[in-house]
């Protein structure tokens, strides 16, 4: 099919390439749309800006999640399954597409996509970077203009048909998960799956993350949240120190105790973190302080001081050996 129309929206025009099957779906929020898309300008060699199928992995896009590129939903709404379509869409529509270009190619390169930001929304980092790091789309940026988005649309899913990730539910939702995740992690810790359990508690300290994001810092609704978040990141440190990965433990630990500096169990993890690594002096004032601030504990303070003192000493006399066979003279035939 060859005909060229246009869709019920200022600015946009629509040719359809292949056809695709069954009725126009009415999409409803929380569907989850799977497409492939490329970005051309508009200029005479049509020069292309982007395209999902070199990075393997088909876009997708949840309906009613602001999704930065509104016009998108609206022309991915006009499409049957299986159809590829051309769409032209004014400068209009446009001026938001390096922002979500850029997001799109640092997931791409495995870097983390809002690393940086200093504002929440699209428009204010739009005015707080001077380029987005690549040349091409900060001359979009300059110069809104139109451009060719071609779609080939792969099938819309129902709220209920799958899985959603966090960051696709309301703020309900998000608050109905973390218990269950929470949950969830702890029966995995009794059948000792720690790298499991710790993907459940990192997931639930995700969810609240994002909605301590929106309220102001030290604020009610921001402590009530940081509360459920505390407990949760201590159980995966717990799960990272079975797993052997003790510095990981350090930076959760320190970055913890820097909003909350009397939490003896942060403390106690970090001491043990420590002296996993041999940081002898920092294991035993951290394991002070846990004595300090909950006597309860001072039975197991003095149980992990007398272990670490044995480690370092037999630490210190197999150093010793070591060292006294590195220096000792050589003797000829």
């Amino acid at each position: 099919m060859e005909e060229t129309y246009l869709l019920n929206v200022e600015g946009v025009k629509k040719k359809i390439l292949h056809g695709g099957q069954g009725e126009l779906r009415k999409l409803q929020d929380g569907s989850k749309i799977t497409f492939h898309f490329q970005t051309l300008k508009d200029d005479f060699e049509r020069t292309v800006i982007d395209d999902s199928r070199e990075a393997g992995i088909p876009m997708e896009i949840i309906v009613g999640k602001m999704f930065k590129l509104e016009i998108w939903e609206t022309l991915l709404s006009s499409m049957r399954a299986g159809e590829v379509a051309e769409f032209w869409c004014d400068a209009i529509h446009t001026g938001m597409y390096p922002l979500v270009s850029r997001g799109m190619r640092r997931i791409a390169e495995g870097c983390d996509p809002l690393e940086g930001q200093k504002h929440r929304c699209g428009m204010g980092n739009m005015f707080d970077y001077h380029s987005t790091g690549y040349d091409d789309l900060d001359e979009l940026q300059r110069t809104p203009q139109p451009l060719i988005f071609i779609m080939e649309l792969f099938r819309v899913e129902e709220p209920s048909a799958y899985k959603r990730d966090t960051w696709a539910m309301s703020k309900e939702e998000k608050l109905a998960a973390v218990p269950v995740l929470h949950s969830e992690g702890n029966r995995l810790v009794l059948r000792k799956e720690f790298a499991q359990a710790a993907v459940k508690y990192q997931e639930a300290v995700i969810c609240l993350r994002n909605l301590q994001a929106k309220e102001k810092p030290w604020e009610d609704g921001w402590l009530k949240l940081e509360n459920l978040i505390t407990p949760l990141v201590l159980n995966y440190c717990q799960c990272q120190m079975e797993l052997g990965e003790y510095y990981e433990v350090l930076e959760h630990m320190t970055e913890l105790l820097q909003k909350h500096n009397d939490n003896a169990k942060a403390y106690f993890k970090r001491a043990k973190a420590h002296a996993a690594v041999w940081n002898e002096r920092e294991a035993r004032e951290d394991f002070l302080r846990v004595a300090h601030l909950d006597p309860s504990m001072a039975a197991a303070v003095k149980k992990e001081l007398k272990q670490l003192g044995e480690r370092m000493r037999r630490k210190h006399v197999e150093d010793r050996k070591r060292y006294q066979g590195l220096f000792q003279p050589h003797r000829g035939p």
